[in-house]
C-alpha cells in the first residue's frame, strides 16, 4: 500500500533527439553560391525525413562502485559497474531497438592500491569462478537470447591475466548463444 509514496529511481542517462536526413550531395555553401546553377528540387530534397533517436543507459545497483575499487563478479553472478544502454530509433511509425551491455570481466579479480593503473590479480581459482560466470551469462541469455562478447582487455600487457581467465571461462561454458571476440585497442591504435 506504500507503493504510491515510493519514487522509482534509475541511475543512468536519457537523451532524445529529433534528427533530419539531408540527402543532398552538395553542402549548404555550394547551393547558395551565386556561381552554382539553379536546380529543380527533387522529391527527395523536399521530403527530408526526420526520425527520433533515444539513448537510455541504466546502471545496475548490484556491485556499483568506483573504478579500481569494485571489479569482477560476485557470488550471484553480478558484475561490477554493469550498464545496459538501449538505442531506440523511431522512423515512419516503426521503432527499432539495439541494446548493448557492458560491465567488468565476470571472473573474481581485483586491483589493489591507489596508484595509476594498479596491476590486476585473480582472487579465486578457475573452478571457484565457473558457477558465478555461468550465473552471469545465464541471466544475460535469459534477457537477450544471444550475445556477442567483445573483450576489450589488453591481450599482451598487464591485463593479459584477466583476458586469459575470461577466455578460459567462455570455453568452459561452451554455449552456442555466445560469440566471443577479442578486440585489443593497442593493435588498432
Amino acid at each position: 500500500e506504500v507503493d504510491f509514496w515510493i519514487i522509482p529511481i534509475i541511475q543512468g542517462f536519457v537523451q532524445i533527439e529529433e534528427l533530419v536526413v539531408n540527402y543532398s550531395d552538395s553542402s549548404d555553401e555550394d547551393r547558395s553560391s551565386p556561381e552554382s546553377p539553379a536546380q529543380e528540387p527533387s522529391c527527395v530534397e523536399e521530403v527530408q525525413p526526420s526520425f527520433l533517436v533515444a539513448l537510455i543507459s541504466r546502471r545496475s545497483r548490484h556491485r556499483a562502485g568506483m573504478r579500481y575499487k569494485r571489479r569482477g563478479v560476485d557470488k550471484n553472478g553480478n558484475v561490477a559497474n554493469y550498464v545496459e544502454t538501449e538505442q531506440l530509433i523511431h522512423v515512419h511509425n516503426h521503432t527499432l531497438s539495439y541494446i548493448q551491455t557492458r560491465g567488468s570481466v565476470p571472473v573474481f579479480w581485483s586491483q589493489v592500491g591507489y596508484r595509476y593503473n594498479p596491476r590486476p590479480r585473480l582472487d579465486k581459482s578457475e573452478n571457484e569462478t565457473v558457477s558465478c560466470f555461468r550465473a552471469h551469462f545465464e541471466e544475460q541469455l535469459k534477457h537477450y537470447k544471444k550475445q556477442v562478447i567483445i573483450n576489450l582487455v589488453d591481450q599482451t600487457g598487464r591485463e593479459k591475466i584477466i583476458g586469459d581467465a575470461y577466455l578460459k571461462q567462455v570455453l568452459l561454458y561452451n554455449n552456442a548463444n555466445l560469440t566471443y571476440v577479442s578486440f585489443d585497442f593497442h593493435e588498432h591504435w
